[in-house]
């Protein structure tokens, strides 16, 4: 695994969509992953207590131990995989492993030297982050429904539906990997790369493409329709956030209301 210690590389997601999605496994997306679910279910309580150690060597040792790189690594990297093909991204199945070359999604991370201080703090700096990534998923599954529609109409995503929803799976990659320590840089550029993140991240993707013989989607670069699809999604999470708090309120007032009328 390549090692750097530049705080400011950002984890990196390739991303490949077919042209075409076959309907059928669109139709029963959700239950073609049940499966997956189980695993990331039980992934998850094992990386709980990973983390934990984990959270303790680095503050030791100021980087991540060659074994917790290699799970926290290979774990998100298979998370971000299920999640691709739960938002519709890809077509094809997410393998039962840390690591497929084969995979059209693919995530790059570059383990380095992390700050003490910001690893005994991760999980108070992390909560801003964690918030943007919750709304963003409120957003989308407020309208997967019409996504999913869409995309088993038209047996495809349509490319600004495509690069909001990359955006999305990317930002909550890279909060995975900064709360789990495997990069010192927090979750950035939910909007898309800059011209000076384009050009390094082109010669990346090429390379990356290149590799393992597909085309990769590095760096991310969101059209006009991609970031009012975007921001749409952001609207959406916060009304669905704010919404059940706003019933939950009335009921609650409707109850003190009828609690005060009674003798």
């Amino acid at each position: 695994m390549y090692r750097s210690d530049q705080p400011e590389w950002l984890p990196a997601l390739d991303v490949t969509p077919p042209p075409r999605q076959r309907r059928l496994t669109v139709l029963l997306r959700l239950l073609l992953l049940i499966p997956q679910f189980i695993v990331m279910a039980v992934l998850g309580l094992v990386t709980f207590f990973a983390a934990i150690a984990a959270w303790f060597a680095a503050l030791a040792l100021g980087r991540l131990p060659g074994w917790a790189e290699s799970y926290l690594s290979g774990y998100v990297a298979y998370v971000t995989r299920c999640n691709a093909s739960l938002y519709l991204l890809v077509d094809s199945y997410p393998p039962f492993s840390f690591t497929d070359p084969r995979s059209p999604v693919q995530v790059e991370f570059r383990p380095g030297r992390l700050n003490r201080l910001a690893v005994l703090l991760r999980i108070f700096l992390v909560i801003p982050a964690a918030i943007i990534a919750a709304v963003l998923s409120a957003g989308w599954e407020a309208v997967s429904f019409l996504c999913w529609l869409v995309v088993l109409i038209l047996g495809r995503m349509p490319e600004p539906l495509f690069e909001a929803t990359a955006a999305i799976l990317r930002y909550t990659m890279r909060l995975e990997a900064y709360f789990l320590m495997l990069t010192p840089a927090y979750p950035k550029r939910l909007f898309g790369d800059g011209a000076s993140a384009s050009a390094d991240g082109a010669v990346a993707g090429a390379a990356s493409g290149a590799a393992r013989g597909w085309s990769a989607t590095r760096p991310l670069l969101l059209s006009g329709g991609g970031k009012v699809l975007l921001a749409a999604f952001i609207v959406f999470g916060l009304i669905s956030v704010a919404v059940p708090s706003g019933e939950s309120g009335s009921s609650g007032n409707q109850g003190t209301t009828t609690n005060a009328a009674r003798p």
